[in-house]
């Protein structure tokens, strides 16, 4: 039986679990934040040199934020709290976080250049690569491909999804900008949530029994 979400399941129990780290993550967005900043006012745009070293300094420190912060997001959802470490543990998988990135980002672009539909429907479907290669290590290739096999048949009820964390952005943004800082963190925790929600159901419905046998 193929598993199914509701959007409205899926927001209220990612801002649950957000909830219980949320100083944690947001404070770690921040650093980065403020680390890309300080970055990016070091390069000197007169020096090609300086550019291309700026540059793939600032490439190689986005992905292992992004692959770490994927991880601190598996790590909430786990009940565990995000630990610094995993930047660390996660930065071997750069080159392949990398290289699947472009790939997708040339994949998308063409798409849109295609009447834009072709390109939101790559986007929807080719979403999950970066969990599998945090989650299960998966390589460049593999990536792609599972994403593109667990979201089989439910492109439409992931646009929806999608439609809402776009919302929540514009929220966070129309919030003189800060709310971002909760904003990101918390589309973030929906797309894990429902990463582990469609990949390992079962697991899901493990955890939801035992809170209710808890609550009870």
């Amino acid at each position: 039986m193929e598993q199914t979400f509701t959007i409205s399941e899926v927001v209220k129990t990612s801002w649950s679990y957000l909830k219980q780290q949320i100083w944690v993550l947001v404070g770690l967005l921040i650093g980065f934040t403020i680390l890309s900043f300080l970055l990016s006012s070091m390069i000197s745009p007169t020096s090609i040199t300086m550019t291309i070293v700026g540059t793939v300094v600032s490439a190689l420190i986005s992905c292992i934020f992004y692959l770490g912060y994927y991880k601190n997001m598996f790590q909430t959802l786990d009940d565990l709290e995000p630990q610094f470490s995993a930047y660390g543990q996660q930065a071997s998988k750069f080159l392949t976080y990398f290289i699947a990135n472009i790939i997708l980002g040339v994949s998308v672009t063409i798409g849109i250049m295609l009447l834009i539909v072709p390109g939101i429907y790559l986007m929807i479907r080719l979403q999950f690569y970066s969990c599998f290669i945090v989650e299960e290590n998966a390589g460049i290739i593999d990536s792609l491909k599972r994403s593109w096999a667990l979201t089989e048949g439910r492109a439409m009820q992931l646009f929806l999804l999608g439609l809402v964390q776009l919302a929540i952005l514009i929220v966070g943004i129309l919030l003189l900008g800060i709310g971002v800082l909760v904003a990101a963190p918390f589309v973030y925790m929906i797309q894990c949530y429902v990463f582990r929600l469609l990949n390992n159901p079962l697991a899901i419905a493990e955890e939801g029994s035992q809170d209710v046998a808890e609550q009870i």
